[in-house]
C-alpha cells in the first residue's frame, strides 16, 4: 500500500514540476509580450506627434523603406491588436496552469498525508 502511495507520489510530483517548467515559459513571454506592447505605444504616440507631410521609414533587415504615414500609424494599431489578443490568451494559459498546479499541490498533500498515516499505524 505504501509503495503505490509512493508511485503516486512521485507521478504527482513529475506532473507539478512539468506545471511549474510550463508556468516559467509563459511568464516569461507575458513579460516579452507586455515589453512589445510598450514599445508599441511609444511608437503610436511618436507617429501621431509627425505630421501628415512627414517621412517615415521602416527598417527591413538592412535596409530602411520609406513607409507612408498612415500606413505605418496602421500597421502599429494593427501589431498593438495583436499583441493585445496574444496578452489575454496567455492570461488564460497562465490561469489554467495556476489552477492545475492547485489541484496537483492538493493531491500531493493529500497523498503525503495518507503516507504518513500509512507509517504511523505500520
Amino acid at each position: 500500500m505504501a509503495e503505490e502511495i509512493q508511485k503516486k507520489l512521485q507521478k504527482e510530483l513529475e506532473i507539478y514540476n512539468g506545471l511549474q517548467k510550463e508556468y516559467v515559459k509563459a511568464a516569461a513571454l507575458k513579460q516579452q509580450l507586455d515589453s512589445q506592447l510598450s514599445e508599441n505605444k511609444a511608437v503610436k504616440e511618436e507617429l501621431i506627434l509627425l505630421k501628415n507631410d512627414s517621412e517615415v521609414y521602416k527598417l527591413i533587415g538592412p535596409v530602411l523603406v520609406k513607409q507612408d504615414l498612415e500606413e505605418a500609424k496602421q500597421n502599429v494599431i494593427k501589431r498593438m491588436e495583436y499583441i493585445n489578443k496574444e496578452i489575454k490568451r496567455t492570461d488564460g494559459h497562465i490561469s489554467a496552469l495556476e489552477n492545475k498546479q492547485e489541484a496537483i499541490q492538493e493531491n500531493l498533500n493529500k497523498l503525503k498525508n495518507d503516507l504518513g498515516n500509512l507509517k504511523i499505524t505500520a
